[in-house]
């Protein structure tokens, strides 16, 4: 049956933080819509400022940062070149004009806002329909029985009363609504959803295995510049937690582990312990970089927020499902992803040291069927027309 076209407002960070990760994360969005046949928007309109590379912080002009935005949307698709629009925290409009913007969501039938990064003004919520989507259980929903209670502060009062304005409410967190998940699930119903993948972009068929490094890679961050959210008297972390709890890995083993690590982490400590460990912005500079450097991996290897897997919310990464379309298994931290994803081949999920050193060991002694497994996986689950088609199914039925 042929798909009525819809008109599609889409939001992002791939410009206020310009790095090959989030450039895919965002972009596949509208990518994926408009191959559906949708007419999209691609919006940025956080109101903060912007992290300049070149500067190494962040700065409130977003001149370069719209150069770069509109350079890789380019590359990415000719027919996305124009769909976009970008707005700096000087005020300063880039892409479309903010007239054009206001006219398309006042049209739209659909407005996706996702991972909190859109300034909402009245203008977006014009649209038919506005859907949250969360990528970071948990985090997301910490001030809710605060809220209910009567007791939250004016700061998380203003962020639960924003979300409240949307129709639809989508989580990257598979398990949230669960008995065992401890992710707060009262005031909204959230739906599980995942990161779409363009599967076209990620074939695995571009990196020959003999380019394929026998290492296993990962690009992260130590710990989140946020606080960790405090539900029921017990504050959560990010990876730093998670990462003590297997910090002697490299000693046990079976190929090397190499880490591209931003923020705070202690380099010198875990390179003391057998991780090695490469700048995250070199090889995530732009989106062919870092993809490549996925491609060029054995396998991935990644801890989760300690938020993700204490809370039981069945949270997926982005990062991993760009691994898995690449043909690149993935040996990840267990967060009850379970319910939804299955394990065991292509995806290794782990709970301790030895766990994740036996699956290291799986993926090592039989890599083409562990390859196999993972692109199977990608297809399956994460296909940009199966996840955005019941993604609009929802939001609008």
């Amino acid at each position: 049956m042929k798909r009525r076209r819809l008109r599609i407002a889409v939001t992002g960070l791939a410009a206020t933080y310009p790095f090959g990760g989030v450039f895919w994360d965002y972009l596949q969005y509208p990518l994926g819509l408009a191959r559906l046949g949708h007419e999209v928007l691609y919006i940025e309109d956080t109101g903060k400022w912007c992290y300049d590379p070149a500067a190494g912080t962040f700065v409130a002009g977003g001149g370069r940062n719209a150069e770069y935005l509109a350079r890789e949307i380019r590359a990415l698709d000719p027919g996305l070149a124009e769909r976009w629009f970008y707005r700096d925290a000087e005020g300063t409009v880039f892409g479309r004009s903010w007239a054009e913007v206001t006219d398309f969501c006042r049209g739209a039938d659909l407005f996706l806002h996702i991972s909190a990064s859109c300034w909402m003004r009245e203008e977006y919520f014009a649209a038919g329909c506005v859907a949250f989507i969360d990528s970071d259980p948990m985090y997301t929903q910490a001030s809710v029985p605060d809220y209910l209670a009567g007791t939250v502060d004016d700061a998380a009062r203003a962020r639960v009363e924003m979300l409240r304005e949307h129709d639809v409410f989508f989580t990257f967190g598979e398990n949230v609504g669960s008995n065992d998940c401890l992710v707060p699930a009262g005031l909204f119903d959230w739906v599980p959803t995942r990161q779409p993948i363009v599967l076209d972009c990620f074939a695995p068929h571009e990196v020959a295995p003999s380019r394929r490094r026998p290492v296993l890679t990962t690009v992260a961050s130590w710990e989140p510049s946020e606080h960790g959210p405090v539900v029921g008297g017990v504050k959560y972390t990010g990876k730093s937690t998670e990462f003590e709890r297997v910090l002697d890995l490299p000693r046990h083993s079976v190929l090397p582990i190499e880490l591209a690590m931003s923020g705070r982490a202690p380099a010198e400590r875990l390179r003391e312990h057998g991780w090695r460990m490469v700048d995250a912005y070199g090889v995530s500079r732009d989106p062919w970089v870092y993809r490549d450097y996925l491609a060029r991996s054995a396998g991935e290897w990644s801890v989760a927020k300690n938020a993700y897997v204490a809370s039981r919310s069945g949270w997926f990464s982005c990062r991993t499902a760009c691994y898995l379309a690449l043909g690149v298994p993935a040996v990840v931290q267990d967060t009850g992803f379970g319910c939804a994803i299955p394990a065991g081949a292509g995806v290794l999920a782990f709970n301790d040291l030895d766990g994740a050193a036996a699956a290291i060991k799986k993926v090592a002694a039989e890599p083409e069927k562990q390859r196999r497994a993972a692109r199977a996986i990608a297809a399956e689950y994460f296909d940009a027309e199966k996840v955005l088609g019941q993604l609009i199914e929802r939001a609008l039925s």
